[in-house]
């Protein structure tokens, strides 16, 4: 994702900024948490704010400077809005449109009979605040804020805001997709210092406007596209509720063993540079190595003979084995007779075969009568092989099954697998790697599959395909 300040709207196709002056009129749809947080917090900054719901009850708070839920500041900033003349509410939401600039949409998506998503109330505030736009000549921005699956901004809401309108996006109204970061009980405080604003907007000057609305507390607002930014809101809440979980684990595991879960945990929250940091979270290939895969099942093991549940780690490994298997359902669509590898040990700058994924891959393909060809900088065939097979001999049955015949399928360049291969899978980041991927997707059409991410910007070619991009 990039920042607003760096981002090249030109070259992504967006009309060009308009610069915004005047403090913006805003209307907040919906006034329960998010709402009514973003009601005191954006009047505050000096903006006139329109609070409108089909509550009667909290249209009257809002409108007397009450808070309608207990959050810590919320009630003070309220009154003083109100005392200032920034503050007011109505049942009328498409007056409210009418009269603002900008529309926050942070109505109800409640879980849907079978577990989706429910539109009704965003399809019907859409409706009610295309009646408001259609009577305006004014450029307009629509800010979603709910969360909602990765498309609905663009295909539930924008429209319908059409249809009903009659006006045309990008021409009279803009869209943009605004995640809300906020934790109950400190959501004031959160809202004046975000841990980041992301503006997924469909033209620059949507995007502008909404610069400016954050400026007093995030002058570096990160920009992406809508559908980027509504699944950020989905992950970071999935991976706060994984947090959770994998804390509760270790403390049920911890308290087994006789070990407290706190005092281990003080010491895993200080190491920053692994444990609490970006390292290992980009999507990529299967864990392996000498180490993950032997101390998930140690840990299950230890847990099993305790009588402790641990759900969450006992099904680390499941989930590391549907990627394996994703990879080889790719190399399999391929209809590729001999897949090359490109890159063999189970990360870079190793000879280490220990349970490196990539060994399950073949053993699979091998099954199937696939022939393999492989490269790897760090092996040859003189790296002692049989040397590893003892320590894995009850975790690594890809290795176990490959090892009499693993040197027959090394070769001695990166460049003779391209060409021997009908296929190939790349499993190491290196730009020797990444050129002989790109040459062979683009030039050849030879199948790619990438299991690393070798590109920021992927090969514009049918023949390349990520494992989870």
């Amino acid at each position: 994702m990039l920042d607003i300040a760096s981002f090249d709207f030109a070259r992504a196709g967006f009309e060009a900024a308009l610069p915004v002056t005047a403090k913006l009129a805003i209307s907040v749809v919906g006034l329960g948490y998010v709402g009514a947080v973003s009601t005191a917090c954006l009047s505050s900054l000096g903006h006139k704010v329109v609070g409108v719901d089909i509550d009667a009850a909290k249209v009257a708070d809002i409108a007397a400077g009450r808070s309608p839920i207990h959050e810590k500041d919320l009630g003070k900033l309220l009154d003083e809005g109100v005392q200032n003349g920034l503050v007011s509410a109505t049942e009328d939401l498409a007056e409210a449109v009418f009269g603002t600039d900008v529309t926050f949409v942070s109505v109800g998506t409640p879980t849907a009979p079978d577990g989706g998503c429910d539109y009704r109330f965003i399809e019907a505030a859409a409706r009610t605040m295309a009646a408001g736009l259609a009577r305006k000549s004014e450029f307009h921005v629509f800010v979603m804020r709910c969360s909602i699956p990765p498309g609905t901004t663009m295909k539930v809401m924008t429209p319908i805001l059409e249809e009903v309108s009659g006006k045309r996006l990008g021409v009279d109204f803009g869209v943009a997709f605004n995640p809300e970061f906020l934790r109950e009980g400190v959501a004031v405080a959160d809202f004046y210092a975000p841990p980041k604003t992301v503006i997924g907007a469909t033209c620059a000057r949507t995007a502008e406007m909404l610069r400016e609305i954050y400026a007093p507390v995030d002058e570096r607002p990160i920009l992406t596209s809508i559908e980027t930014a509504e699944m950020v809101k989905y992950v970071d809440n999935v991976w706060h509720a994984t947090k959770v979980c994998f804390a509760n684990e270790v403390g049920r595991l911890a308290k087994s063993q006789g070990v407290d879960s706190h005092a281990v945990m003080d010491v895993f929250c200080q190491d920053t540079k692994l444990n609490l940091s970006p390292y290992y979270l980009k999507p990529g290939f299967a864990y392996g190595g000498s180490c993950l895969p032997k101390e998930v099942r140690a840990v299950a093991h230890i847990a099993k003979s305790a009588g402790v549940s641990l759900p969450m780690i006992e099904n680390l490994g499941t989930s590391n084995r549907e990627q394996i298997e994703s990879a080889v359902r790719m190399a399999r669509e391929t209809r590729a007779r001999r897949v090359g590898i490109l890159g063999l040990a189970f990360k870079p700058g190793t000879d280490d075969l220990r349970e490196s994924p990539i060994l399950e891959v073949i053993a699979a393909l091998r099954e199937e009568g696939i022939e393999i060809v492989v490269h790897d900088p760090a092996i040859t065939r003189d790296t002692a092989i049989e040397s590893q097979l003892g320590y894995v001999k009850h975790g690594s049955p890809g290795l176990a099954a490959l090892a009499g015949e693993l040197r027959d399928f090394l070769v001695a360049r990166p460049e003779d697998v391209a060409a021997q291969a009908d296929a190939l899978i790349v499993t190491q980041a290196n730009p020797h790697y990444a050129q002989i991927a790109e040459d062979a997707a683009t030039r050849a059409q030879t199948p790619v599959i990438d299991v690393v991410r070798l590109f920021e910007e992927c090969p514009n070619t049918n023949a390349y395909q990520g494992i989870g991009w």
